[in-house]
């Protein structure tokens, strides 16, 4: 990949809820945008890592021993380490 993702410009080419889209690859690694809206079950991937990052709004991310908020411009990392 050469030079900057506007994630923005990426988003609006799509209108549908819960259907991440890959935008480019980061150390084999997929960085996806997604829209969301109401609530999505709750669900874990045992093999990967998550990188949150609100653009717009406001995401609760309920874990099992508490619920992180995150704002505009906030961020959230899940790791196996963590």
């Amino acid at each position: 990949m050469n030079g900057a993702i506007d994630l923005s410009q990426k988003l609006s080419t799509f209108s549908d809820h819960w259907s991440p889209r890959t935008v480019a690859q980061f150390n084999a690694c997929d960085v996806m945008v997604v829209k969301v809206q109401g609530e999505f079950v709750w669900h874990k991937h045992d093999d990967t890592d998550d990188f949150f990052l609100v653009l717009k709004g406001i995401l609760d991310i309920e874990l099992r021993d508490r619920t992180v908020t995150l704002k505009r411009d906030g961020i959230k990392f899940d790791s196996l380490n963590f």
